[in-house]
Protein backbone atom coordinates (compact mmCIF):
# COMPACT_ATOMS: atom_id res chain seq x y z
CA UNK A 1 0.00 0.00 0.00
CA UNK A 2 2.56 2.17 1.02
CA UNK A 3 4.52 1.61 -2.97
CA UNK A 4 1.01 2.51 -4.32
CA UNK A 5 1.11 5.70 -2.20
CA UNK A 6 4.15 6.49 -3.15
CA UNK A 7 4.23 5.98 -6.92
CA UNK A 8 1.03 7.89 -6.82
CA UNK A 9 2.54 10.73 -5.78
CA UNK A 10 5.57 10.71 -7.48
CA UNK A 11 2.64 10.86 -10.60
CA UNK A 12 0.95 13.86 -9.47
CA UNK A 13 4.54 15.69 -8.64
CA UNK A 14 5.67 14.63 -11.99
CA UNK A 15 3.31 17.04 -13.86
CA UNK A 16 4.08 20.25 -11.88
CA UNK A 17 7.81 19.95 -12.05
CA UNK A 18 8.76 17.61 -15.04
CA UNK A 19 6.14 18.90 -16.79
CA UNK A 20 6.65 22.64 -16.30
CA UNK A 21 10.16 21.57 -17.37
CA UNK A 22 9.17 20.10 -20.76
CA UNK A 23 6.90 23.36 -21.04
CA UNK A 24 9.68 25.82 -20.59
CA UNK A 25 11.88 23.33 -23.44
CA UNK A 26 9.18 23.89 -26.01
CA UNK A 27 8.16 27.88 -24.84
CA UNK A 28 4.39 28.23 -25.36
CA UNK A 29 3.70 32.07 -26.50
CA UNK A 30 0.67 33.94 -27.41
CA UNK A 31 0.77 33.36 -31.03
CA UNK A 32 -2.36 32.94 -32.77
CA UNK A 33 -3.67 28.97 -33.24
CA UNK A 34 -4.74 27.00 -35.85
CA UNK A 35 -8.60 27.24 -34.68
CA UNK A 36 -8.00 31.38 -34.80
CA UNK A 37 -6.42 31.11 -37.88
CA UNK A 38 -8.29 28.76 -40.27
CA UNK A 39 -11.63 28.32 -38.55
CA UNK A 40 -13.71 26.05 -40.73
CA UNK A 41 -16.96 24.39 -38.73
CA UNK A 42 -15.75 21.03 -38.89
CA UNK A 43 -12.49 19.79 -37.79
CA UNK A 44 -11.13 23.62 -36.82
CA UNK A 45 -13.75 24.87 -34.05
CA UNK A 46 -12.89 26.06 -30.74
CA UNK A 47 -13.92 24.09 -27.58
CA UNK A 48 -13.03 25.30 -23.60
CA UNK A 49 -9.69 24.21 -22.35
CA UNK A 50 -11.53 21.56 -20.03
CA UNK A 51 -13.95 19.97 -22.81
CA UNK A 52 -10.31 19.40 -24.63
CA UNK A 53 -8.90 17.97 -21.95
CA UNK A 54 -11.60 15.68 -21.62
CA UNK A 55 -11.72 14.62 -25.18
CA UNK A 56 -7.93 14.29 -25.62
CA UNK A 57 -8.06 12.16 -21.88
CA UNK A 58 -10.57 9.68 -23.35
CA UNK A 59 -9.35 9.65 -27.11
CA UNK A 60 -5.97 8.15 -25.69
CA UNK A 61 -7.46 6.21 -22.91
CA UNK A 62 -10.07 4.03 -23.55
CA UNK A 63 -9.34 0.17 -22.22
CA UNK A 64 -5.46 1.05 -22.45
CA UNK A 65 -4.45 1.79 -19.05
CA UNK A 66 -7.40 -0.93 -17.96
CA UNK A 67 -6.30 -3.78 -19.61
CA UNK A 68 -2.42 -3.14 -20.14
CA UNK A 69 -2.44 -2.33 -16.59
CA UNK A 70 -4.23 -5.84 -15.51
CA UNK A 71 -2.14 -8.12 -17.33
CA UNK A 72 0.99 -6.16 -16.48
CA UNK A 73 0.52 -6.70 -13.05
CA UNK A 74 1.48 -10.16 -13.72
CA UNK A 75 4.92 -9.49 -13.86
CA UNK A 76 4.90 -7.98 -10.43
CA UNK A 77 5.87 -4.41 -9.02
CA UNK A 78 7.92 -3.61 -11.37
CA UNK A 79 4.75 -3.19 -13.20
CA UNK A 80 3.91 0.28 -11.25
CA UNK A 81 7.82 1.52 -11.71
CA UNK A 82 7.00 1.45 -15.29
CA UNK A 83 3.73 3.49 -15.11
CA UNK A 84 5.62 5.92 -12.74
CA UNK A 85 8.74 7.20 -14.58
CA UNK A 86 7.68 5.39 -18.17
CA UNK A 87 4.53 8.07 -17.42
CA UNK A 88 6.32 11.47 -16.40
CA UNK A 89 9.60 11.09 -18.34
CA UNK A 90 8.36 9.13 -22.11
CA UNK A 91 5.09 8.90 -22.30
CA UNK A 92 3.74 12.57 -21.10
CA UNK A 93 6.95 14.26 -22.32
CA UNK A 94 6.33 12.26 -26.04
CA UNK A 95 2.18 13.46 -26.07
CA UNK A 96 3.40 16.90 -25.14
CA UNK A 97 5.88 18.00 -27.09
CA UNK A 98 4.50 16.14 -30.50
CA UNK A 99 0.95 17.74 -29.79
CA UNK A 100 2.88 20.99 -29.44
CA UNK A 101 4.71 20.60 -32.38
CA UNK A 102 1.50 19.82 -34.57
CA UNK A 103 -0.01 23.06 -32.57
CA UNK A 104 3.01 25.06 -34.37
CA UNK A 105 2.16 23.80 -37.77
CA UNK A 106 -1.81 24.69 -38.10
CA UNK A 107 -2.94 21.47 -36.26
CA UNK A 108 -0.34 19.15 -38.69
CA UNK A 109 -1.07 15.58 -38.25
CA UNK A 110 1.87 13.03 -37.44
CA UNK A 111 3.74 11.59 -40.13
CA UNK A 112 3.68 15.45 -41.91
CA UNK A 113 5.55 16.03 -38.36
CA UNK A 114 7.92 13.35 -38.57
CA UNK A 115 8.57 14.15 -42.62
CA UNK A 116 9.34 17.64 -41.47
CA UNK A 117 12.15 16.32 -39.28
CA UNK A 118 13.22 12.92 -40.86
CA UNK A 119 12.72 13.55 -44.02
CA UNK A 120 10.58 12.22 -46.89
CA UNK A 121 11.07 8.96 -46.82
CA UNK A 122 9.96 8.57 -43.38
CA UNK A 123 7.45 10.92 -44.10
CA UNK A 124 6.23 8.34 -46.43
CA UNK A 125 6.97 5.10 -44.48
CA UNK A 126 5.06 6.94 -41.40
CA UNK A 127 1.94 7.66 -43.64
CA UNK A 128 1.79 3.67 -44.11
CA UNK A 129 2.29 3.30 -40.94
CA UNK A 130 -0.10 5.22 -38.91
CA UNK A 131 -2.95 4.59 -41.53
CA UNK A 132 -2.57 1.21 -40.77
CA UNK A 133 -1.97 1.51 -36.81
CA UNK A 134 -5.03 3.48 -36.86
CA UNK A 135 -7.11 0.73 -39.20
CA UNK A 136 -5.95 -2.13 -36.81
CA UNK A 137 -7.20 0.29 -33.94
CA UNK A 138 -10.62 0.96 -35.94
CA UNK A 139 -11.12 -2.70 -36.29
CA UNK A 140 -9.84 -3.79 -32.76
CA UNK A 141 -12.52 -1.62 -31.55
CA UNK A 142 -15.49 -2.68 -33.64
CA UNK A 143 -14.81 -6.38 -32.84
CA UNK A 144 -14.51 -6.19 -29.16
CA UNK A 145 -17.15 -3.55 -28.03
CA UNK A 146 -19.48 -5.71 -30.63
CA UNK A 147 -18.50 -9.24 -28.50
CA UNK A 148 -19.08 -8.23 -25.35
CA UNK A 149 -22.54 -6.73 -25.97
CA UNK A 150 -23.25 -9.66 -28.02
CA UNK A 151 -22.59 -11.65 -24.85
CA UNK A 152 -24.50 -9.09 -22.79
CA UNK A 153 -27.77 -9.68 -24.63
CA UNK A 154 -27.06 -13.67 -25.01
CA UNK A 155 -26.51 -13.90 -28.40
CA UNK A 156 -30.36 -12.78 -29.19
CA UNK A 157 -29.21 -9.94 -31.46
CA UNK A 158 -25.80 -11.60 -32.53
CA UNK A 159 -22.29 -9.69 -33.19
CA UNK A 160 -22.36 -9.34 -36.59
CA UNK A 161 -25.54 -6.81 -36.02
CA UNK A 162 -23.40 -5.12 -33.09
CA UNK A 163 -20.70 -4.58 -35.82
CA UNK A 164 -23.03 -2.62 -38.08
CA UNK A 165 -24.21 -0.49 -35.32
CA UNK A 166 -20.67 0.59 -34.51
CA UNK A 167 -19.99 0.96 -37.81
CA UNK A 168 -22.98 3.32 -38.33
CA UNK A 169 -21.88 5.03 -35.21
CA UNK A 170 -17.93 5.76 -36.31
CA UNK A 171 -19.25 6.77 -39.76
CA UNK A 172 -21.34 10.08 -37.92
CA UNK A 173 -18.16 10.29 -35.59
CA UNK A 174 -16.21 10.68 -38.56
CA UNK A 175 -17.81 12.98 -40.93
CA UNK A 176 -19.69 15.23 -38.20
CA UNK A 177 -17.87 18.18 -36.86
CA UNK A 178 -16.02 17.55 -33.75
CA UNK A 179 -18.24 19.50 -31.65
CA UNK A 180 -21.71 17.28 -32.49
CA UNK A 181 -20.71 14.18 -30.87
CA UNK A 182 -17.59 14.37 -29.98
CA UNK A 183 -17.21 17.23 -28.18
CA UNK A 184 -20.94 16.65 -26.58
CA UNK A 185 -20.86 13.28 -25.64
CA UNK A 186 -16.83 12.36 -24.89
CA UNK A 187 -16.86 14.61 -21.84
CA UNK A 188 -19.42 12.47 -20.36
CA UNK A 189 -17.62 9.24 -20.82
CA UNK A 190 -14.61 10.69 -19.54
CA UNK A 191 -15.80 11.92 -16.06
CA UNK A 192 -17.39 8.28 -16.18
CA UNK A 193 -14.12 6.74 -16.59
CA UNK A 194 -12.68 8.91 -14.00
CA UNK A 195 -15.49 8.32 -11.42
CA UNK A 196 -14.59 4.55 -11.81
CA UNK A 197 -11.07 4.60 -11.34
CA UNK A 198 -11.59 7.26 -8.03
CA UNK A 199 -13.95 4.59 -6.42
CA UNK A 200 -11.26 1.61 -6.92
CA UNK A 201 -8.77 4.04 -5.27
CA UNK A 202 -11.21 4.40 -2.39
CA UNK A 203 -11.95 1.14 -2.14
CA UNK A 204 -8.31 -0.22 -2.49
CA UNK A 205 -7.66 0.48 1.13
CA UNK A 206 -10.54 -1.26 2.16
CA UNK A 207 -9.64 -4.32 0.42
CA UNK A 208 -5.36 -4.13 0.25
CA UNK A 209 -4.31 -7.60 1.98
CA UNK A 210 -1.89 -6.85 4.84
CA UNK A 211 1.45 -8.81 2.97
CA UNK A 212 0.47 -7.12 -0.22
CA UNK A 213 3.66 -7.10 -2.00
CA UNK A 214 5.94 -3.67 -1.83
CA UNK A 215 8.52 -2.10 -4.08
CA UNK A 216 11.27 -3.17 -1.91
CA UNK A 217 10.21 -6.91 -1.44
CA UNK A 218 12.31 -7.40 -5.02
CA UNK A 219 11.18 -6.23 -8.91
CA UNK A 220 11.42 -10.14 -9.44
CA UNK A 221 9.00 -11.37 -12.76
CA UNK A 222 5.75 -13.11 -11.21
CA UNK A 223 4.66 -13.84 -14.43
CA UNK A 224 3.04 -17.22 -14.73
CA UNK A 225 4.89 -17.72 -17.89
CA UNK A 226 8.09 -15.82 -16.62
CA UNK A 227 10.63 -18.51 -18.99
CA UNK A 228 8.95 -17.57 -22.24
CA UNK A 229 8.07 -13.87 -20.89
CA UNK A 230 10.93 -11.92 -19.70
CA UNK A 231 10.33 -8.44 -18.08
CA UNK A 232 12.24 -6.73 -20.74
CA UNK A 233 10.48 -5.94 -23.72
CA UNK A 234 7.43 -7.69 -22.62
CA UNK A 235 6.80 -5.80 -19.60
CA UNK A 236 6.98 -2.61 -21.60
CA UNK A 237 4.59 -3.45 -24.42
CA UNK A 238 2.09 -4.61 -22.61
CA UNK A 239 1.67 -1.62 -20.52
CA UNK A 240 1.65 1.02 -23.59
CA UNK A 241 -0.92 3.11 -22.98
CA UNK A 242 -0.67 3.80 -19.08
CA UNK A 243 2.95 4.52 -19.56
CA UNK A 244 3.90 5.47 -23.47
CA UNK A 245 1.91 5.15 -27.03
CA UNK A 246 2.51 6.22 -30.42
CA UNK A 247 -1.19 6.17 -30.54
CA UNK A 248 -1.74 9.43 -28.78
CA UNK A 249 0.36 11.21 -31.18
CA UNK A 250 -2.10 10.62 -33.75
CA UNK A 251 -4.70 11.69 -31.79
CA UNK A 252 -3.73 15.21 -30.79
CA UNK A 253 -3.53 17.14 -33.82
CA UNK A 254 -7.47 16.88 -33.58
CA UNK A 255 -7.26 18.54 -30.43
CA UNK A 256 -4.77 21.25 -31.42
CA UNK A 257 -7.15 22.30 -34.40
CA UNK A 258 -9.55 23.37 -31.28
CA UNK A 259 -7.12 25.05 -28.83
CA UNK A 260 -7.19 28.69 -28.18
CA UNK A 261 -3.50 28.96 -27.06
CA UNK A 262 -0.54 27.38 -26.97
CA UNK A 263 -0.47 27.59 -22.89
CA UNK A 264 -3.25 25.13 -22.70
CA UNK A 265 -0.87 22.36 -23.92
CA UNK A 266 0.67 21.06 -20.45
CA UNK A 267 -2.83 21.43 -18.62
CA UNK A 268 -4.18 18.94 -21.80
CA UNK A 269 -1.49 17.04 -23.33
CA UNK A 270 1.03 16.17 -20.41
CA UNK A 271 -2.10 16.30 -17.70
CA UNK A 272 -4.20 14.27 -19.99
CA UNK A 273 -1.26 11.47 -20.23
CA UNK A 274 -0.36 11.44 -16.30
CA UNK A 275 -4.00 11.31 -15.61
CA UNK A 276 -4.05 8.05 -17.77
CA UNK A 277 -0.91 6.94 -16.10
CA UNK A 278 -3.17 7.48 -12.54
CA UNK A 279 -5.69 5.58 -14.11
CA UNK A 280 -3.41 2.54 -14.59
CA UNK A 281 -1.76 2.74 -11.47
CA UNK A 282 -4.91 2.38 -9.66
CA UNK A 283 -6.08 -0.77 -11.82
CA UNK A 284 -2.39 -2.40 -11.39
CA UNK A 285 -2.92 -2.08 -7.73
CA UNK A 286 -6.29 -3.63 -7.75
CA UNK A 287 -5.43 -6.71 -9.84
CA UNK A 288 -2.11 -6.69 -7.54
CA UNK A 289 -4.85 -7.08 -4.58
CA UNK A 290 -6.22 -9.84 -6.35
CA UNK A 291 -3.47 -11.59 -7.87
CA UNK A 292 -1.95 -12.04 -4.41
CA UNK A 293 -5.15 -13.35 -3.01
CA UNK A 294 -5.63 -15.63 -5.32
CA UNK A 295 -2.96 -17.35 -7.26
CA UNK A 296 -5.19 -18.99 -9.76
CA UNK A 297 -6.27 -15.82 -10.65
CA UNK A 298 -2.66 -14.83 -11.91
CA UNK A 299 -2.07 -18.03 -13.80
CA UNK A 300 -6.03 -18.07 -15.92
CA UNK A 301 -7.04 -14.42 -16.32
CA UNK A 302 -9.30 -12.59 -18.87
CA UNK A 303 -8.97 -8.68 -18.57
CA UNK A 304 -12.19 -7.68 -19.44
CA UNK A 305 -13.58 -10.56 -16.84
CA UNK A 306 -11.16 -9.04 -14.29
CA UNK A 307 -12.61 -5.34 -14.67
CA UNK A 308 -16.34 -6.52 -14.38
CA UNK A 309 -15.19 -8.92 -11.14
CA UNK A 310 -13.35 -5.91 -9.47
CA UNK A 311 -15.88 -3.30 -10.25
CA UNK A 312 -18.16 -5.49 -9.03
CA UNK A 313 -17.03 -7.07 -6.08
CA UNK A 314 -15.59 -3.51 -4.71
CA UNK A 315 -18.50 -0.75 -5.90
CA UNK A 316 -21.35 -2.84 -5.85
CA UNK A 317 -24.24 -2.41 -8.63
CA UNK A 318 -22.80 0.69 -9.67
CA UNK A 319 -19.40 -0.25 -10.47
CA UNK A 320 -21.03 -3.02 -12.55
CA UNK A 321 -22.45 -0.20 -14.47
CA UNK A 322 -18.95 1.64 -15.14
CA UNK A 323 -17.50 -1.49 -15.86
CA UNK A 324 -20.01 -2.12 -18.50
CA UNK A 325 -19.47 1.35 -19.77
CA UNK A 326 -15.58 1.32 -19.87
CA UNK A 327 -15.00 -1.99 -21.78
CA UNK A 328 -18.09 -0.94 -24.22
CA UNK A 329 -18.07 2.84 -24.58
CA UNK A 330 -14.18 3.20 -24.39
CA UNK A 331 -13.11 1.01 -26.67
CA UNK A 332 -15.70 2.60 -28.94
CA UNK A 333 -15.04 6.12 -28.87
CA UNK A 334 -11.09 5.28 -29.14
CA UNK A 335 -12.07 3.24 -32.42
CA UNK A 336 -14.00 6.47 -33.65
CA UNK A 337 -11.25 8.96 -33.51
CA UNK A 338 -8.70 6.57 -34.45
CA UNK A 339 -10.68 6.31 -38.10
CA UNK A 340 -11.71 10.37 -37.87
CA UNK A 341 -7.72 11.30 -37.69
CA UNK A 342 -7.23 8.67 -40.12
CA UNK A 343 -9.20 10.50 -42.78
CA UNK A 344 -7.20 13.96 -41.56
CA UNK A 345 -4.41 12.19 -42.05
CA UNK A 346 -4.92 11.31 -45.77
CA UNK A 347 -6.60 14.29 -46.46
CA UNK A 348 -3.55 15.98 -45.36
CA UNK A 349 -1.12 13.54 -47.79
CA UNK A 350 -3.67 14.56 -50.45
CA UNK A 351 -3.83 18.06 -49.67
CA UNK A 352 -7.92 17.48 -49.99
CA UNK A 353 -9.99 19.99 -48.14
CA UNK A 354 -12.67 18.61 -45.07
CA UNK A 355 -14.87 21.86 -45.10
CA UNK A 356 -17.16 19.78 -48.06
CA UNK A 357 -19.19 17.24 -46.47
CA UNK A 358 -18.15 15.16 -50.15
CA UNK A 359 -14.90 15.15 -49.34
CA UNK A 360 -15.37 13.60 -45.45
CA UNK A 361 -17.48 11.00 -46.70
CA UNK A 362 -15.36 9.91 -49.27
CA UNK A 363 -12.30 9.56 -48.01
CA UNK A 364 -14.38 7.90 -44.73
CA UNK A 365 -16.21 5.54 -46.94
CA UNK A 366 -12.79 4.39 -48.48
CA UNK A 367 -11.00 4.12 -45.65
CA UNK A 368 -13.94 2.07 -43.67
CA UNK A 369 -14.30 -0.24 -46.35
CA UNK A 370 -10.59 -1.12 -46.09
CA UNK A 371 -11.00 -1.76 -42.03
CA UNK A 372 -14.01 -3.77 -42.59
CA UNK A 373 -11.86 -6.38 -45.09
CA UNK A 374 -9.09 -6.58 -41.59
CA UNK A 375 -11.89 -7.48 -39.66
CA UNK A 376 -13.59 -10.16 -42.39
CA UNK A 377 -10.09 -11.57 -42.61
CA UNK A 378 -9.31 -11.31 -38.67
CA UNK A 379 -12.77 -13.18 -37.91
CA UNK A 380 -11.96 -16.12 -40.51
CA UNK A 381 -9.38 -17.16 -37.96
CA UNK A 382 -10.41 -18.53 -34.70
CA UNK A 383 -7.20 -16.87 -32.96
CA UNK A 384 -7.63 -13.80 -35.42
CA UNK A 385 -8.53 -11.05 -32.72
CA UNK A 386 -5.56 -11.86 -30.36
CA UNK A 387 -3.11 -12.02 -33.54
CA UNK A 388 -4.99 -8.60 -34.37
CA UNK A 389 -3.94 -6.81 -31.11
CA UNK A 390 -0.26 -8.53 -30.62
CA UNK A 391 0.39 -6.13 -34.05
CA UNK A 392 -1.47 -3.27 -32.98
CA UNK A 393 0.32 -3.33 -29.72
CA UNK A 394 3.63 -3.91 -31.11
CA UNK A 395 2.47 -1.41 -33.97
CA UNK A 396 1.52 1.03 -31.27
CA UNK A 397 5.12 1.44 -29.62
CA UNK A 398 7.06 1.41 -32.68
CA UNK A 399 4.97 4.68 -33.75
CA UNK A 400 6.12 5.91 -30.44
CA UNK A 401 9.64 5.60 -31.42
CA UNK A 402 9.26 7.12 -34.88
CA UNK A 403 7.68 10.26 -33.17
CA UNK A 404 10.48 10.43 -30.14
CA UNK A 405 13.20 10.57 -32.75
CA UNK A 406 11.56 13.13 -34.73
CA UNK A 407 10.68 15.43 -31.68
CA UNK A 408 14.39 14.81 -30.83
CA UNK A 409 15.69 16.05 -34.38
CA UNK A 410 13.44 19.50 -33.75
CA UNK A 411 14.57 20.14 -30.04
CA UNK A 412 18.53 19.74 -31.50
CA UNK A 413 17.54 22.33 -34.18
CA UNK A 414 16.56 24.94 -31.53
CA UNK A 415 19.47 24.06 -30.07
CA UNK A 416 17.89 23.10 -26.82
CA UNK A 417 17.94 20.40 -24.19
CA UNK A 418 17.38 17.40 -26.51
CA UNK A 419 18.64 14.58 -24.06
CA UNK A 420 14.96 14.84 -22.83
CA UNK A 421 13.64 12.76 -25.76
CA UNK A 422 17.36 11.04 -27.06
CA UNK A 423 17.26 8.44 -24.25
CA UNK A 424 13.55 7.43 -24.25
CA UNK A 425 14.27 7.33 -28.02
CA UNK A 426 17.27 4.65 -27.37
CA UNK A 427 15.31 3.05 -25.01
CA UNK A 428 12.04 2.71 -26.96
CA UNK A 429 14.12 1.28 -29.68
CA UNK A 430 15.49 -1.28 -27.76
CA UNK A 431 12.28 -2.32 -26.67
CA UNK A 432 10.80 -2.43 -29.66
CA UNK A 433 13.25 -4.26 -31.77
CA UNK A 434 13.77 -6.40 -29.14
CA UNK A 435 10.13 -7.50 -28.93
CA UNK A 436 9.51 -8.25 -32.14
CA UNK A 437 13.05 -10.34 -32.37
CA UNK A 438 12.37 -12.61 -29.05
CA UNK A 439 8.34 -12.79 -29.01
CA UNK A 440 6.67 -15.71 -30.23
CA UNK A 441 4.74 -13.49 -32.54
CA UNK A 442 7.93 -12.46 -34.00
CA UNK A 443 10.76 -14.20 -35.25
CA UNK A 444 11.04 -15.98 -31.75
CA UNK A 445 15.28 -15.92 -31.91
CA UNK A 446 17.27 -16.52 -29.16
CA UNK A 447 17.61 -13.96 -25.85
CA UNK A 448 21.08 -13.43 -26.70
CA UNK A 449 20.91 -12.69 -30.13
CA UNK A 450 17.49 -10.32 -29.60
CA UNK A 451 19.23 -8.56 -27.58
CA UNK A 452 22.40 -7.94 -29.50
CA UNK A 453 20.76 -7.22 -32.82
CA UNK A 454 18.58 -4.94 -30.70
CA UNK A 455 21.45 -3.36 -29.30
CA UNK A 456 23.12 -2.97 -32.85
CA UNK A 457 20.33 -1.39 -33.71
CA UNK A 458 19.76 0.94 -31.26
CA UNK A 459 23.37 2.08 -31.71
CA UNK A 460 23.29 2.95 -35.53
CA UNK A 461 20.20 4.96 -34.73
CA UNK A 462 21.88 7.06 -31.92
CA UNK A 463 24.92 7.42 -34.00
CA UNK A 464 22.68 8.53 -37.51
CA UNK A 465 21.38 11.13 -35.18
CA UNK A 466 24.64 12.07 -33.99
CA UNK A 467 26.55 12.42 -37.03
CA UNK A 468 23.41 13.97 -38.59
CA UNK A 469 23.81 16.94 -35.66
CA UNK A 470 26.99 17.34 -35.61
CA UNK A 471 26.58 18.60 -39.40
CA UNK A 472 23.48 20.61 -38.34
CA UNK A 473 25.48 22.65 -35.76
CA UNK A 474 28.88 22.79 -38.70
CA UNK A 475 26.16 24.08 -41.13
CA UNK A 476 24.21 26.31 -38.62
CA UNK A 477 27.97 27.86 -37.35
CA UNK A 478 28.77 28.09 -41.41
CA UNK A 479 25.90 30.71 -42.04
CA UNK A 480 26.37 32.43 -38.51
Amino acid sequence: MISFLLCLALLIAGYFLYGRMAERLFGPDDRLTPVRLHPDGVDYIAMPRWRIFMIQFLNIAGTGPIFGAILGAKFGTACFLWIVFGCILIGAVHDYLAAMISLRHDGESLPEIVGRYLGTTAKGVMRGFTILLLILVGAVFVISPATILDNLTSGHIGPYVWMAAIFAYYLLASVLPIDKVIGRFYPIFAIALLFMAAGLCVAFFFHVPASMPELWDGLSNTHPQADTTPLFPMLFITVACGAISGFHATQSPMMCRCMHSERDGRPVFYGAMITEGIVALIWAAAATCLYHTDAATLANSDAPVLVFEITRDWLGPIGAILAILGVVAAPITTGDTALRSCRLIVADMLKLSQARLANRLGLSVVLFAVTAMVMVFSLADPNGFNILWRYFAWANQTLAVFTLWAVTVYLARRRTWYVVTLLPAMFMTMVCASFILLSPTGLHLSATMAYTISAALTLAFTLWFAVWNSRQRHADALKD
